[in-house]
C-alpha cells in the first residue's frame, strides 16, 4: 500500500472539487479547495518528499476557454517533478506522446478507451502503439449501479457496460501498467471510502491499482489497508491539510512506512 499524491487542474487553479458536480456547461463544479499556488509547487513538495507515482488531472476538456490554462499548469508541474507524475484529461494516442516528453511517467486515459458504452480495442491498441504499455495507467472509475460497480465515462455521468470485477482487470493489464480507480459515488465528499468496492480490487493481485474516494479521516485510511488486502495504493485529496481538509500530510504519511 502506498500513498499517491494529486494534483487536480480546474479553470487553471489547482482544486479539489465533488467530481460527480464537474460540468462542461460554463465549467462550473463544486469546491472543496481552491489553491493560490502554481501545480509546480506541489510537484516540488512531492518530489521533494520523495513521493512518486501522484496523478495531475486537467479537467476541462480541450474545447473550454480554460483549457490552455489548465494544460500550462499541468506542463509546469510535470517538468517540476520529471518521471514522478502521471497526467490525465483528454488523453489520446496523438497527444499522449507530448505528455511523456514534458517529464510524466504515464499517462492515465478513459474516455478515449471507453467508447459508446464499451471498450474500444482499436483505441486501445493505437495508444499502446503510440507510447507502450509501460507507460498506460487505465483510468477505471465507477459507480455502483444494479449492486455492481460499472466504469463511467465523461466527467462520471455516462455508464459504460463494463463491469468493474477482478477478470475485467486481468483482460486490460495486457494493456497497461497501472489502474486508477475513483469511487465516483463518493469522490470529494469525504464521508468514508467504498469499502465494498475496496473489496472487489482486493481480489485482484495484478499490477498496481489506486484507490481514490471519500476519505475523510485517519480510520478510513486503515479502511482501505483492510478492505483492500493492504495491497490497494490511496490518494487523498480534499481531506488532506494540503488542499484545506483537516489530516495533517505528515500524519497521514506514517500510515504508509508501515
Amino acid at each position: 500500500m502506498e500513498f499517491r499524491p494529486c494534483i487536480d487542474i480546474h479553470n487553471g487553479k489547482v482544486k479539489q472539487i465533488v467530481g460527480a458536480t464537474l460540468e462542461d456547461d460554463g465549467d462550473a463544479a463544486a469546491e472543496n479547495f481552491v489553491s493560490e499556488r502554481g501545480a509546480d509547487f506541489f510537484a516540488n513538495f512531492y518530489r521533494d518528499e520523495g513521493l512518486y507515482g501522484g496523478h495531475v488531472i486537467l479537467l476541462n476538456k480541450k474545447d473550454s476557454p480554460y483549457y490552455e490554462a489548465t494544460r500550462a499548469q499541468a506542463l509546469s508541474a510535470l517538468r517540476a517533478f520529471p518521471g514522478g507524475l502521471q497526467v490525465g484529461g483528454g488523453i489520446t494516442a496523438e497527444n499522449a506522446a507530448e505528455f511523456l516528453e514534458a517529464g510524466a511517467s504515464h499517462v492515465i486515459v478513459t474516455s478515449y478507451v471507453f467508447k459508446d458504452g464499451e471498450i474500444n480495442y482499436d483505441n486501445l491498441e493505437k495508444l499502446v502503439a503510440a507510447v507502450g504499455k509501460e507507460h498506460i495507467v487505465l483510468d477505471l472509475s465507477c459507480k455502483k449501479k444494479h449492486n455492481n460497480y460499472y466504469i463511467v465515462t465523461d466527467r462520471w455521468q455516462n455508464y459504460t457496460k463494463e463491469q468493474v470485477a477482478p477478470e475485467l482487470l486481468e483482460r486490460l493489464s495486457a494493456y497497461c501498467d497501472e489502474f486508477l480507480i475513483h469511487a465516483a459515488d463518493v469522490e470529494g465528499q469525504q464521508a468514508g471510502v467504498d469499502e465494498e468496492l475496496l473489496s472487489i480490487l482486493a481480489e485482484y493481485n495484478g499490477i498496481p491499482v489506486t484507490y481514490a474516494g471519500g476519505v475523510g479521516g485517519y480510520d478510513d485510511i486503515l479502511d482501505v489497508k483492510q478492505f483492500g488486502g493492504g495491497r490497494i495504493n490511496l490518494t487523498i485529496g480534499s481531506a488532506l491539510d494540503l488542499f484545506g481538509g483537516t489530516l495533517n500530510y505528515e500524519t497521514v504519511r506514517t500510515f504508509f512506512y508501515e
